[in-house]
Formats: C-alpha cells, sequence, structure tokens
C-alpha cells in the first residue's frame, strides 16, 4: 500500500515515517517544512499541491493541523484554511483518486468545556459520545474537520476513522502554573493516568487504523494511556487523587524518592475501552508502565519520543512567559 502522510515534520507524522519505512508499505512524507521524513514540502491549503500528492496513494493518514499553541499567534481564518480547507481537499482528492482509506488525527481538545466539571462536581468521564463543547479556534476547527471526515464517509464510502489524541507532545505544558508547580517529568507521568499517551502508543494506533479501516468504515476513537480508574472514582478524584491512584499502583515510594506529588485533583479521565476494542490496540506506555520504568531510573517513556525530540511550535521564538504566548 502507498502511504501518504501530511505533517511528516512534526511529532506524529515523523514517528509515523519511522515506523512505516519498516513495513512492506512505500509511504510519502508531504509537510510545509522540510526535513529528512518529507518528501514533498508545500501547503495542505494548495489543492493543486495536495492533487499531485494524493495521486497514486491508497491510504492517507492526516496529523498535518495548526496546534493550540499557534492560538496567539495565527488568526482564527488561518486555522480554518488549514485545519479545515486543507482537510477538505485531502478528502476531496482521496475521493477523487480512489483512495481506499482516510484516517484522521484529531485532539481530545474538542471536547473543551465537557472537559471542566466545577470544583463540586465528579471528574468528568469522557468517551466518544461526549458532546463536545469546543472553547477556543483550535478545538472548533478539528471538530468541523471530524465532521467532514463522517460527511465522507457517509456521502461517498470513503473508509474514515477519527484518532482523537490526548497529550504526547515532549515540549513544556503551555500552563504556566503547571510549568511552576510541577518538575516537568513529575508532571508528564501524573499524566499518564488520565490525559497523555506517548507517541509511538499514538503512532501505532495510526497503523492499526491503517489496517482496519476499510473493514471498520467509520468510527471516532480516544487514544489515551489505559487509565486504572473506574466510575466510582470520579468524586475522591477531585479531592484525593493521590488516595485513588494508591489502589491501584504502588507507586508512593518512587514519588517519595524522586520528591514529586499530585496536584490538588484530577478532573478528567479518558477513556480509550473503544479503540482497545476495534483497534485491537493495546497501549503499552501506562503510569504502571513507567512506575516500573523509573524504580529502574530508566525514561518512562519510549525510546521512538526520545528519537523524534521536542519540535517546538513557533520555529525558535520565545515569548515573555515561556515557551509560548499566553492568549
Amino acid at each position: 500500500m502507498r502511504v501518504l502522510v501530511t505533517g511528516s515534520s512534526g511529532h506524529l507524522g515523523e514517528a509515523l515515517m519511522r515506523l512505516l519505512m519498516e513495513t512492506h508499505h512505500r509511504v510519502v512524507g508531504v509537510d510545509i517544512l522540510a526535513s529528512e521524513f518529507t518528501t514533498a514540502a508545500g501547503s495542505i491549503t494548495d489543492r493543486s499541491f495536495v492533487a499531485d500528492c494524493v495521486d497514486g496513494c491508497d491510504a492517507i493518514l492526516h496529523t498535518a493541523t495548526l496546534h493550540k499553541p499557534h492560538i496567539a499567534t495565527h488568526t482564527a481564518q488561518d486555522f480554518v484554511d488549514t485545519n479545515v480547507s486543507g482537510t477538505l481537499n485531502l478528502l476531496e482528492e482521496a475521493v477523487t483518486r480512489g483512495c481506499r482509506c482516510f484516517i484522521f488525527t484529531s485532539t481530545t481538545s474538542t471536547f473543551g468545556r465537557a472537559l471542566t466539571p466545577s470544583i463540586a462536581e465528579p471528574a468528568a468521564w469522557i468517551t466518544e459520545e461526549v458532546h463536545p463543547i469546543p472553547k477556543n479556534i483550535y478545538g472548533v476547527t478539528k471538530a468541523a474537520a471530524e465532521d467532514l471526515c463522517e460527511f465522507f464517509s457517509f456521502r461517498y464510502g470513503l473508509p474514515c476513522l477519527i484518532l482523537k489524541t490526548s497529550r504526547f507532545f515532549p515540549e513544556e505544558d503551555d500552563s504556566v502554573s503547571a510549568r511552576e508547580g510541577f518538575a516537568d517529568l513529575n508532571l508528564k507521568v501524573n499524566e499518564l493516568l488520565f490525559r497523555r499517551l506517548d507517541i509511538k502508543d499514538a503512532a501505532q494506533a495510526h497503523l492499526l487504523a491503517l489496517d482496519r479501516a476499510e473493514r471498520i468504515g467509520f468510527g471516532r476513537y480516544i487514544l489515551s494511556a489505559t487509565s486504572p480508574f473506574t466510575k466510582n472514582d470520579l468524586l475522591a478524584l477531585r479531592t484525593d487523587p493521590e488516595g485513588v491512584v494508591a489502589k491501584y499502583v504502588d507507586f508512593q515510594g518512587e514519588y517519595a524518592r524522586r520528591g514529586w506529588r499530585f496536584g490538588s485533583d484530577i478532573d478528567r479521565v479518558y477513556v480509550n475501552e473503544r479503540a482497545r476494542k476495534d483497534l485491537d490496540w493495546e497501549p503499552r506506555y501506562t503510569f504502571i508502565h513507567a512506575i516500573n520504568r523509573l524504580r529502574r531510573d530508566e525514561s518512562p517513556f519510549s525510546d521512538l519520543m526520545h528519537k523524534v525530540g521536542s519540535k517546538g511550535y513557533h520555529q525558535g521564538r520565545t515569548f515573555d512567559q515561556g515557551p509560548y504566548p499566553v492568549t
């Protein structure tokens, strides 16, 4: 199969290129930025460029996007052009040129305000059935692109799978308070419990989706590290997250050794059950796996994450309050 990967110079795009090059698939990488993993440099907003790239491809893995950190440096129209119109260009060319499937990388950020219950409420239990309430232009445009994928699947029979990823970037957090309150690795390991996945697990889910898309037809899937929690834990997660985690994982000695801590609460849990069932996906890099690795003074994250490394979002620009502009 000849596979087109958009966003091949980005985090997930590079990870996919690395893994696909080790398979029987032939792979083409496109990105607005040149890199060793990009075959053709150009914008997905350029319809003629997209047509040339899609020609001869059997499948598309569409990871290219403007991200949340771009909100303060790009206009709303930029987000619409790239995240919505760019996706439309790819979908139309996929149908025109007879692609067998389309895998769209979306984000759990589309859930927006559904992720932030009031202080007295239980943590949010986030499945694919939760109605998105986007709170910024990034979420709005990714949700719109998801709807385009669903429409093209319904209208033209194009097998489309939407993979809604939680955070997998290695960069520092975009929250000033999070950066100031936690060591970076402490924060990221905490997040494996409820809102993070390793980039290798993310990439492998995409490859499984590629193999299964024609059989499934259409589907939305949350991708996040498997959580140990149940719905019975949701209220206690808001007041005593450490106590809840201790019921499932022997972690406190390792946290004490490192001087790590939890925050005051956990406000949401991403549920990956559907992806594990339909895609036969089993994320390896969970919180339990991380604790076992940390005890051996090993990295809790994959070698692939370290190979891909930090990309940044603003081509070397810095801002007054850290790596991201304040919005």
